[in-house]
């Protein structure tokens, strides 16, 4: 059932196989066949961009506090670990060096307000524009990353879509809709085809449900098994 220009994206990496959002998921992911990888920013106490999900790190480090808490020093000291396995916190300027110029697409999901300009700035010092997506579910966010660079694409990531999120984004100059993956059918993919917006949905828990969305149409897909995508899109 392959399809062109259809994104698998690795989401926060292989983080079915591997700690999510660390060196070691994405490099699992890529060999798994992805074409995308999906990451998180935030800041750290000294201003250092790494990628990491959660409000705070208790769940993947077991130590107290949030990333903004913390010098990268200190969080470097904390192994993220699951699987059995262990990893560390990257900053976005190694996994850059690494994976920008590979022949890929990537989703940067703002996690922290007033980082986009930051982030934006890193990603242009590797010519990322292009193959980038700027994500979040915050809609302040996406609004300053498309007031400071309207020439990188945005997407918004939601578990509502209602004609008033629709009116906002087409306003903004949103270009993608990255609906939660159990609102994903056949109809609001069209319709939000219909609209001019990519879809890429989130939140897609099982592989059953996978294979529904890949089926509805949409344009990309963030998966923490990429490699179940990949034999499904072969």
């Amino acid at each position: 059932m392959q399809r062109n220009h259809f994104i698998n994206y690795a989401h926060r990496g292989a983080s079915s196989y591997a700690p999510e959002n660390t060196m070691e998921a994405f490099h699992l992911g890529i060999g798994m066949g992805a074409n995308g990888i999906e990451t998180d920013v935030q800041r750290t106490k000294d201003g250092i961009l790494v990628l990491f999900h959660d409000d705070t790190i208790l769940r993947m480090t077991g130590k107290p506090g949030k990333i903004q808490d913390y010098t990268y020093d200190e969080l470097l000291t904390m192994p993220v670990s699951n699987y059995g396995l262990s990893g560390r916190i990257p900053r976005l300027e190694e996994f850059l060096e690494a994976f920008a110029h590979l022949d890929l697409q990537f989703a940067i999901e703002f996690k922290e307000a007033f980082t986009e300009q930051q982030t934006i700035d890193l990603l242009d010092r590797f010519q990322m524009q292009e193959k980038t997506v700027l994500t979040s579910f915050k809609l302040e966010c996406l609004m300053r990353a498309k007031l400071y660079a309207p020439q990188y694409k945005a997407g918004y990531l939601t578990d509502d879509v209602n004609p008033m999120v629709i009116k906002v984004l087409k306003t903004m100059g949103v270009e993608q809709v990255c609906p939660k993956g159990k609102l994903i059918t056949p109809d609001l993919v069209e319709q939000l085809h219909g609209e001019g917006f990519s879809v890429r949905p989130w939140g897609v828990k099982s592989e059953v449900r996978m294979q529904a969305i890949y089926d509805a149409g949409v344009d990309g897909m963030t998966v923490n098994f990429p490699d179940k995508l990949t034999a499904y899109m072969a």
